[in-house]
């Protein structure tokens, strides 16, 4: 039995939870409407919806840090995806960080729990 995506609740964006497919860890959310799955079904690259540019991106387009489909899930009520992906390069979050989620709350504050694996101003160019 198939089921379709449900698109709509969200105003046409699905949330994508991005898990290294090898270790497990979360490395990134982003956003995806249904021309963002269907490019990243199709070629293998994991793509995203900008909410702030409101286009289509690529992730790794502008610094090489792809992300590589290796499979994709979707919760009980379709309209969350968890997109398992094998990274092309180490760190994915812009910051420099292997994950967007590289801080932690402790002692009633958010502190940094890990170093920076890239200079994010050598990938991107200028200050990120």
């Amino acid at each position: 039995m198939g089921i379709a995506l449900d698109f709509d609740k969200q105003n046409g964006l699905i949330a994508a939870v991005v898990q290294d497919a090898a270790s497990h860890r979360v490395l990134m959310v982003g956003y995806m409407n249904r021309e963002a799955f269907d490019k990243t079904i199709a070629t293998g690259h994991v793509t995203f919806f900008s909410r702030s540019r409101q286009k289509l991106w690529t992730k790794g387009e502008s610094s090489g840090h792809f992300l590589l489909l290796k499979s994709i899930f979707t919760d009980c009520d379709a309209d969350a995806l968890l997109v398992q992906a094998e990274q092309t390069e180490p760190g994915i979050c812009h910051e420099g960080y292997e994950s967007c989620f590289f801080r932690a709350w402790e002692d009633g504050e958010w502190k940094t729990a890990e170093q920076r694996i890239y200079d994010p101003a050598a990938v991107y160019g200028g200050t990120k």
